[in-house]
């Protein structure tokens, strides 16, 4: 029978992380799901940890290519008409599938929703900014800022991928930003208020420990893909251009600071050509 909700996990060497992701997933309850772990060329113990679930779940092994194309890859083998998404170092709680996936059935308008999450850091509870609080709706000028959506919190129809393409394999990270920025400018996320996904962070393994210095520039990528592709509307633009902007002196200073003069100089002269006045 075909799942309700295909789970993609995407891993590279994360065998001392994985059992709890997985053991996460399959204890979930009241709706029929499908679990798809791609493993992205790991060279630790993940392959052998993995064969010890058996049937339980469903393995891709792939070359190492990176954490957006392991999540195309368990997109296009994905059979359910639901998808969601857990990184190997998060776990669902008990319930999240069921009670996202009973959401998405009776907003059948809908494309994505996302749930809220609780944050820990070396195994302590970590109290979330203001700033980094869910909302739901029209959430692309929030987008536009920071990434506004937990990945691990993620339900979306297959029909979003065939709309707004996959994850951009050119990002090494940051790719979750760029993707909703697209499905931001034009769809409505559906909040679920509750924290059902737990985030575990503070390792230096993680991308976002490994690139913290230069996420800026995978972010100012995004919104100059984003401007390119003139999908957005007036105010929309006027809006991405402003934060360019602000991305591009951030970086830019930050280069300069850095003894970097060049690429220092690049991004602020990228930041005065956003702040022109384009012709609508």
């Amino acid at each position: 029978m075909t799942p309700t909700v295909s789970v993609i996990i995407p891993a590279y060497n994360r065998a001392a992380m994985l059992p709890g992701a997985i053991d996460s997933v399959l204890s979930q309850t009241g709706v029929d799901f499908e679990l798809l772990v791609v493993d992205d060329g790991s060279s630790d113990d993940t392959a052998a940890l993995l064969k010890t679930y058996g049937s339980c779940l469903t393995c891709i092994r792939q070359e190492h290519q990176g954490v957006s194309a392991a999540r195309n890859t368990g997109i296009r083998a994905a059979r359910a008409p639901l998808l969601a998404f857990l990184d190997s170092d998060d776990w669902f709680l008990k319930g999240k599938l069921a009670r996202q996936s009973a959401l998405m059935l009776a907003n059948p308008g809908i494309l994505v929703s996302h749930t809220g999450e609780k944050w820990l850091r070396r195994g302590r509870h970590l109290n979330q900014k203001k700033r980094h609080r869910k909302e739901g709706g029209n959430i692309f000028g929030r987008c536009l800022r920071l990434c506004a959506v937990g990945m691990s919190t993620i339900m979306a129809r297959r029909e979003l991928f065939h709309r707004f393409g996959l994850f951009d394999e050119s990002l090494p990270c940051c790719e979750d930003y760029e993707l909703w920025l697209r499905v931001s400018a034009v769809e409505p996320f559906l909040l679920l208020d509750e924290p059902l996904t737990v985030k575990e962070g503070g390792r230096e393994d993680q991308l976002s420990v490994r690139y913290r210095l230069g996420m800026d520039k995978y972010r100012i990528y995004a919104l100059r893909k984003l401007i390119a592709a003139a999908v957005l509307t007036e105010e929309q633009e006027k809006s991405a251009r402003r934060e360019l902007a602000r991305k591009c002196r951030i970086y830019g200073n930050g280069c300069l600071k850095h003894d970097r003069p060049a690429e220092g100089r690049e991004f602020l002269k990228l930041a005065a050509w956003a702040l022109a006045e384009p012709e609508f």
